[in-house]
């Protein structure tokens, strides 16, 4: 039971090519930006979407395999852990973001439509 302790699951489309970087001790390492969508109708009756757009890293060989078949709007599945990153911005402010550290990758396939 302790896997699903910290566990998300998303299916989303990437928001642009991915960025990949060998670290300076040697390791691959990519980021990801993730589209979700959600829709509802609202009181109109008018679909609407909802898009939420999610920080994704990977390390290793899952870095290698996303940089090597992924693209700008291909749809993947991806299972991970939730964490977040800490920074000082350039006004002095301390800000932290949520990324998903990405353990399990699936291209679905399909471009943007």
């Amino acid at each position: 039971m302790n896997q699903i302790n910290n566990s998300i699951t998303l299916i989303g489309r990437l928001g642009q090519d991915p960025r990949f970087l060998t670290t300076q001790s040697g390791q691959s390492v990519v980021n990801l930006s993730l589209a979700t969508n959600d829709y509802y109708r609202n009181k109109e009756g008018e679909k609407i979407a909802a898009t939420e757009w999610h920080r994704c890293v990977a390390w290793g060989r899952i870095a290698e395999t996303i940089n090597a078949i992924c693209k700008k709007g291909k749809q993947v599945a991806l299972r991970g852990r939730l964490t977040y990153s800490s920074f000082e911005g350039k006004d002095g402010l301390r800000r932290t973001i949520p990324q998903i550290v990405v353990s399990e990758f699936t291209l679905l396939g399909g471009d943007q439509q």
